[in-house]
């Protein structure tokens, strides 16, 4: 079939409607077909139409000079090869389920294509996801390494539920500070213990974490006193923010897992915040990072903690922090 490149789109005369009906490629345009530039390249590369007065090479050469067109190119030239009709769409494509095409049949992914060096706006990602979510759609990333190896990756806003809730104290615990720590004179077997609570120093003490300490603090299930003065959550988060930048974001999101039951732990092994238990179970189910409003994070070290925390058989997530909102967003590799 002839074609012919008008500068923006390739169209086709009425027999193009052929590959419409067939294949799902392009828009139907009055009697004629309209197609994308990525759609005209991969039908020339396959033989099934020619495009007037320009070689592949050529055209390749004017769309090149597009932002992430070369990309866009690979991801939707893999797709097809796949099995899957695939068509420009919100973010880049928006891929049909098997056996589907327009016309008849529904649309299964919306895909953004990124390079590993690209920077993943939590923010915007966030929203991106919600937005497939609302089209019943699922939202994946096509990252194009340097050398043009493509990894599909599933991204979701998780609404964590919950799994129980924080185990109530009967008597408040009296502790006091030493650096960060809050020490608890408690013998074995006391019920901060058995939640999950602190470690033990010796059998007479109990070390708490500056997280599990506001966090207990501000259930009013733990005082602490330095030098002799009651200190509010506050203050001992203030006094800890000056060593530990990090503090506010993760003793949020700390709050948060202990408040729907889940048992958070450090994740500093796996690089990460916390590993988290949904009960007391011998391994972590998650790992948990939490990332402040306005975050950016290169997709390498996306890939990185999705690929550590499938090796470990766990699911990789990152708490998005907002004023009254955390977003738990979930990254994992998948094979289309």
């Amino acid at each position: 079939m002839l074609a012919i490149f008008d500068g923006t789109w390739v169209r086709l005369k009425s027999e193009g409607r052929t590959l419409y009906e067939q294949g799902g490629y392009g828009r139907l345009e009055g009697a004629g077909l309209r197609l994308s530039p990525e759609e005209a390249l991969y039908l020339m590369e396959r033989s099934k139409i020619d495009v007037k007065d320009f070689s592949f090479d050529t055209l390749l050469g004017l769309f090149a000079s597009r932002p992430n067109f070369i990309r866009r190119y690979l991801v939707y030239r893999d797709i097809r090869e796949r099995g899957y009709v695939v068509q420009p769409g919100p973010q880049d494509f928006r891929v049909f389920r098997r056996g589907h095409k327009p016309g008849v049949g529904k649309s299964q992914y919306l895909i953004r294509v990124l390079s590993e060096r690209d920077l993943i706006d939590f923010d915007r990602l966030s929203q991106d996801v919600l937005t497939a979510v609302n089209m019943r759609k699922q939202y994946l990333l096509a990252v194009v390494d340097d050398e043009d190896e493509l990894t599909y990756y599933e991204v979701r806003v998780q609404d964590l539920p919950a799994v129980g809730e924080p185990a109530g104290c009967m008597t408040p615990v009296q502790s006091s500070l030493f650096g960060t720590y809050a020490l608890a004179h408690l013998p074995p077997g006391t019920p901060l213990e058995e939640d999950w609570y602190g470690k033990r120093l010796d059998p007479q003490r109990l070390l708490l974490r500056p997280v599990e300490s506001i966090f207990l603090m501000r259930r009013e299930c733990l005082f602490i006193t330095q030098d002799g003065e009651p200190m509010t959550a506050e203050q001992f988060l203030d006094a800890v923010a000056e060593k530990d930048v990090e503090i506010r974001e993760k003793e949020r999101v700390f709050s948060d897992l202990r408040q729907k039951g889940y048992i958070p732990r450090t994740g500093y092994k796996f690089g990460h915040h916390f590993r988290v238990y949904s009960g007391k179970k011998s391994h972590s189910e998650m790992l948990v990072h939490a990332v402040p409003s306005g975050t950016s994070t290169p997709m390498s070290a996306v890939s990185r903690s999705v690929r550590l925390a499938h090796s470990v058989k766990k699911k990789m997530l990152f708490a998005c922090i907002y004023n009254t909102d955390i977003r738990y967003v979930e990254f994992a590799r998948i094979k289309l």
